[in-house]
């Protein structure tokens, strides 16, 4: 099974039509969206999602009301952590910070987690995995990427969007 993960919308809307675009083509099964969607202006682009989605809130999500009534058609949406099972049997535990799930991880297979907007992915001592998808966005550091896990070999990888345009600064 495929699962397909990304965070940290922060509404930039052609960088989730690139992701969604990427995670139809690699034809995941399930995509976790580890929240800060910002608002409901990008949830209209994951409608085209092909996979279930499962995601959660992060903590920049101020319209919470919009972005649920949204999701109601793209999948499942709840505040963290969210706990999900694959169908082969991985236990998944999804959080937009990894402090709201540093002390409920035991028993769980893969921890998917963001805010901070750097992409990693890290296995401890227990064989657990730890995926940061980074940013959709791209607001902060400007390479967007999205991560994809491979369940029957708990192996996971970043992938890369297209990148931005270089930042604007202002002379003065």
């Amino acid at each position: 099974m495929k699962i397909g993960v990304i965070a940290d919308i922060h509404d930039n809307v052609d960088n989730a039509r690139h992701a969604v675009n990427l995670l139809n083509a690699l034809q995941v099964d399930v995509v976790l969206i580890a929240g800060d969607f910002v608002s409901p202006l990008v949830v209209p682009s994951l409608r085209k999602l092909r996979g279930k989605v499962v995601a959660c809130l992060g903590d920049n999500d101020g319209n919470e009301v919009g972005i649920a009534g949204g999701m109601k058609i793209v999948g499942t949406l709840a505040h963290g952590p969210v706990c999900f099972r694959t169908d082969d049997g991985l236990h998944i535990l999804m959080a937009h910070q990894l402090t709201e799930i540093r002390d409920c991880i035991d028993g769980a297979d893969v921890i998917v987690f963001a805010h901070s907007h750097r992409s990693s992915i890290a296995k401890d001592r227990h064989g657990r995995v730890f995926i940061n998808p980074g940013e959709i966005g791209g607001w902060m550091y400007r390479k967007p990427s999205l991560a994809v896990l491979e369940t029957t070999t708990r192996e996971a990888e970043i992938l890369e969007l297209p990148q931005m345009p270089e930042s604007v600064y202002v002379d003065g």
